[in-house]
């Protein structure tokens, strides 16, 4: 793509950048195909090559965002199918997010929309703040219809009925702490408790500790880590999705300079993307440049780790048929593929893939909260395509899709991790 960006605009390191990006993409449309909004809206501009014309003409001229602008971009999920599917090598991901920056600081959104917004980044990633949340939720969920007749609290409406009934009691696990390994020693492991998962389903931590340590690696939970700051990094707050991964990447390289880490293991793959991105996030910041690209080389998802290690047979045999949903940060994001699959086979379990697995779930973060109705249609379409597998449960390996998907669907959803530790003789989880 022809681009006429100036000298002038070119300093800016993160236009300089997207230039780049943008010169890679050749018109050529495959994108279109797989991406889900365009796949359910029909709309060239919802469409990675309808952005990626938006972004360039918004860059370009050195404009601030407009009301088009803004609504095909905020419409885009970050699934990042397009990137497994361009043939140039086009890194929307990185033009996206710094469409998202641009947005950020040159449009005013609406009161009601910069409001849930507000609210989002204040509660969603501190754990404390979140678990409050929820239980006030119990509170607004009679007045779900209401906010639903109103469109500009619609995104109100689709957090209270995210809402869980009960919210779990707070686990050990996501304290500072050390869990030793109960076999010889084989690793050394930093794991991110993270902050929406360990409010939801605490059990997924719990469960990879338990695998992990009877493997015989030795687990730390660093005194100091938290959010991955993708929930406010997808909202361009970038300033708060920065200190984020700073304070991450101190809490990290504390432990790699006492230790040694074989890796940093995530359990929920939004995180995972987003942190081994860490090294280009933070690449202009001197301080964090390098210490950043070594976290980002060791992080690793549970399923990537697991796959390096020399698996017992399995102490139960589970005779259950999973239908494998690959989240779109683990399948696109992160390229993991095969792992998770061959894991839960070599298991015990018979895997089926549905159909359209490429296709996003429409959690995506926030945005089954702030676009309710797309998020809502591309998850039907997901459990129809699951539902046809024939399967007993649902496995996967983001809080994210679990959640979305478990609002719809009439079997268990379950995270990779805790089938898994249930094979090699951990607890049946809950449900199965």
């Amino acid at each position: 793509m022809q681009t006429n960006f100036s000298l002038a605009q070119l300093a800016d390191p993160h236009v300089a950048e997207s230039e780049k990006i943008l010169r890679a993409c050749v018109h050529c449309g495959f994108c279109t195909a797989t991406c889900p909004t365009y796949v359910t809206l029909g709309n060239e501009l919802d469409s990675p090559r309808g952005r990626i014309y938006l972004i360039k003409d918004m860059l370009e001229n050195g404009r601030a965002a407009d009301k088009e602008t803004v609504t095909h971009i905020d419409r885009c999920l970050s699934c990042l199918s397009c990137m497994t599917t361009c043939p140039s090598g086009v890194n929307y991901m990185h033009l996206v997010d710094h469409a998202r920056m641009h947005i950020e600081q040159t449009y005013r959104r609406p009161l009601a929309d910069r409001t849930i917004r507000a609210l989002l980044a204040f509660v969603l990633p501190y754990p404390a703040r979140f678990r409050a949340a929820l239980r006030l939720a119990k509170l607004g969920k009679p007045f779900v219809g209401l906010f639903n007749s109103m469109p500009a609290l619609k995104p109100l409406a689709a957090m209270l009925a995210l809402a869980p009934a009960s919210v779990p009691a707070s686990s050990p696990v996501s304290k500072p702490g050390r869990h030793a390994p109960q076999a010889k020693p084989n690793g050394r492991v930093a794991l991110l408790t993270g902050c929406a998962q360990s409010v939801l389903e605490p059990g997924i931590n719990e469960a990879t500790i338990s695998l992990l340590t009877r493997l015989g690696v030795e687990v730390v939970i660093p005194e100091g880590e938290g959010c991955c700051g993708a929930l406010v990094h997808h909202m361009g707050r970038e300033k708060d999705a920065l200190a984020a991964a700073r304070r991450n990447v101190d809490a990290w390289t504390r432990q790699i300079e006492q230790g040694g880490l074989d890796a940093i293991v995530i359990t929920a793959s939004g995180c995972g993307t987003t942190i081994k991105d860490y090294g280009f996030m933070l690449r202009l910041d001197p301080a964090y440049a390098e210490k950043a690209k070594t976290v980002s080389a060791l992080a690793k998802d549970v399923t990537e780790y697991l796959a390096t290690l020399e698996l017992p047979k399995p102490v139960v045999e589970p005779g259950v048929v999973v239908a494998y949903h690959s989240a779109c940060s683990m399948q696109h994001g992160q390229k993991i593929v095969r792992q998770p699959k061959e894991l839960l086979a070599k298991a015990g379990f018979t895997v089926r893939e549905p159909r359209e697995g490429h296709l996003c779930c429409g959690s995506a973060g926030t945005y089954n909260i702030l676009q309710p109705e797309i998020s809502a249609r591309l998850r039907d379409r997901k459990v129809r395509n699951i539902e046809e597998t024939g399967a007993d449960i649902v496995a996967t390996g983001n809080i994210g899709c679990i959640t979305q998907i478990a609002s719809a669907a009439r079997m268990p959803v379950v995270h990779t991790v805790k089938l898994l530790d249930w094979a090699y003789g951990g607890e049946r989880p809950a449900g199965v």
